[in-house]
């Protein structure tokens, strides 16, 4: 049975008046960190009193957050930023419900969701805060413009995650099948399978490994990016095939890019000793740099 969450909940109580106060406070967020309350009223089609009411019920329900010391303004929290590219999504007929909260990251929330069709497909949020944001613009091409707010920075890692995928899924990586995005959303096949950071029983370790580098290879050759943070928690071996998927990829950077050899041989690095020293396999680190690295 599906079981409706949090997302889910709040979705269905939702207006399209409320949608639109939505819509009008995230449209006002390009050009202020909180978005006057006589701009959301000039933009919103409804007598003042309900706007008003709207966004009472909204802050209530957590998705906005209100600002009254200088003037009365709101903006957008990341639940609010979901609703909106959830109403997306449905209205595009991408998914039609939302399940279960699978994981969270230090720059992302996974849920279970359902696709026309009875589908199983993943919705991944992006949520890129000002922690990981600092400690991520040292190497990461998309937030070079330092006037990138927190919502701006999530959907152009969405957008760029999503072109990823989708270069590396033509390219035959073993990547999630990219379907859509929006916003700071990206919907992905679900794969069956278990992180790697779990230490997956594997029958045959060199082959899940050798799937790991081959998705890398074809991100560096044909796809021409290089993933950038590759460990054991971004690696789903599938529980039916023990095949490895690579998934995280809003940080890559440009193979031209002056940190791109660098972080491919750290990612190269990284994964080959992992599976040395916890599967026993016996691969020399440079011989994998180089079939990385060879188009041959």
């Amino acid at each position: 049975m599906w079981r409706l969450v949090k997302l889910g909940i709040i979705y269905r109580q939702l207006t399209p008046l409320e949608f639109s106060v939505l819509s009008a406070i995230e449209k006002g967020m390009a050009n202020h960190e909180y978005v006057p309350l006589e701009y959301v009223e000039r933009l919103v089609d409804a007598p003042v009193t309900k706007v008003e009411r709207s966004l009472e019920k909204l802050r209530s329900l957590k998705l906005i957050k209100r600002w009254s010391e200088s003037y009365r303004g709101f903006r957008l929290t990341y639940l609010g930023l979901d609703m909106l590219a959830l109403r997306t999504l449905v209205k595009e007929g991408v998914l039609e419900a939302i399940g279960d909260k699978l994981g969270v990251g230090k720059e992302s929330e996974l849920y279970r969701a359902r696709a026309p069709g009875g589908l199983l497909v993943i919705a991944k949020f992006l949520r890129i805060g000002c922690r990981s944001f600092r400690s991520t613009r040292r190497t990461r091409s998309f937030v070079e413009a330092p006037q990138l707010n927190w919502y701006a920075q999530s959907k152009i890692a969405a957008e760029r995650e999503y072109k990823a995928l989708l270069e590396l899924f033509k390219a035959g990586g073993l990547v999630p099948r990219p379907y859509a995005w929006n916003r700071h959303a990206v919907v992905t096949s679900y794969i069956n399978g278990v992180e790697l950071y779990r230490r997956p029983k594997l029958d045959n370790p060199e082959r899940t490994l050798m799937d790991v580098l081959e998705t890398i290879r074809k991100a560096y050759i044909d796809a021409r990016i290089v993933h950038g943070d590759l460990s054991e928690y971004n690696v789903i071996v599938s529980v039916e095939s023990e095949r490895a998927y690579v998934i995280d990829w809003p940080q890559y950077v440009e193979k031209d890019h002056p940190s791109a050899p660098s972080l491919l041989k750290r990612d190269v690095e990284y994964i080959v000793r992992f599976f040395n020293k916890i599967y026993g396999v016996s691969l020399d680190v440079d011989r994998a740099l180089n079939y990385v690295t060879s188009g041959g």
